[in-house]
């Protein structure tokens, strides 16, 4: 099944959000506890970058910072509103989001 209408806009979009450890909690909560918000996938990762300011010193050791990346399906319409939210409910600065296009989905079964 593909995610584009009739006219060929994308009807879905994913969300990518990237955050330190400490904000897991405040981003879920902030996400659970809105109606009408899709589901998302939560992921543990690690990010390299030459920016350690904010790096623990086991971090700037190991010369990776951990992170966890949210992966949230949604319409594009959705997408100013989700981000809204979080930033009222979420101290945003150490938040990085973008937008990937979504061409197809659908179940195997």
């Amino acid at each position: 099944m593909t995610m584009v209408d009739d006219a060929g806009a994308n009807v879905a979009v994913r969300l990518v959000l990237v955050f330190p450890p400490r904000l897991e909690q405040a981003v879920t909560e902030a996400l659970v506890a809105t109606p009408g918000m899709p589901g998302f996938t939560l992921l543990q990762a690690e990010g390299h970058s030459s920016d350690f300011a904010h790096a623990s010193a086991a971090e700037q050791v190991r010369g990776r910072v951990e992170r966890r990346v949210l992966w949230m399906l949604l319409p594009p319409a959705q997408v100013d509103g989700v981000l809204a939210q979080l930033r009222q409910e979420v101290d945003t600065h150490d938040v990085r989001w973008w937008l990937e296009p979504v061409l197809a989905m659908g179940r195997l079964g």
